[in-house]
């Protein structure tokens, strides 16, 4: 993995920014551009009260990639991305990605690719819960624009950390 890539994970456990900013920060970093996703309160004009994140086995190698990608097509000098996995309530963080680079313009751009290309690409899927008591998945293999894995969702047993995580 390239050196540029400082952290690649999926956790159980809340994220943090300023880890994030602290993994991408140096004296040669002039801007660091950083996307926090957050779980927000409705979707389809329907109250949510949570959310549960559920990970395919490949997802943290899928991760990587879209990480080393994005490290390999823009003049950046630091990346670090991670995703919750589990049980989020509204407000919890459920992704952060950090870009660390000399100018903001690239820091942006690749922030931008990095945030588009995990949600497109990597298997996650997310259960939405409604006020309602009504439920929703989100992400699953064969919908719309989303990767086409050939297996099931797994139980939270089946997170797991990646490089840079100092988590089991």
């Amino acid at each position: 993995m390239p050196a540029k890539i400082r952290q690649v994970g999926i956790s159980e456990s809340p994220l943090s920014v300023d880890q994030a900013i602290s993994l991408v920060s140096g004296p040669e970093v002039g801007g660091i551009a950083l996307f926090v996703g957050t779980v927000r309160n409705s979707d389809h004009g329907t109250g949510v009260i949570s959310l549960d994140y559920t990970q395919h086995p490949s997802a943290v190698d899928v991760l990587t990639t879209c990480a080393e990608e994005t490290a390999e097509q823009h003049d950046v000098l630091a990346i670090a991305v991670e995703h919750r996995v589990g049980h989020l309530e509204v407000g919890d963080i459920a992704v952060v990605v950090a870009i660390g680079a000399v100018h903001r313009g690239e820091a942006l751009a690749a922030c931008a690719h990095l945030i588009n290309t995990l949600k497109a690409e990597v298997p996650i899927w997310k259960e939405q819960h409604f006020a309602s008591g009504k439920s929703e998945w989100v992400g699953l293999p064969g919908q719309s624009g989303q990767p086409d894995v050939q297996t099931d969702p797994l139980p939270l047993e089946g997170a797991r950390s990646g490089v840079g995580s100092d988590r089991p």
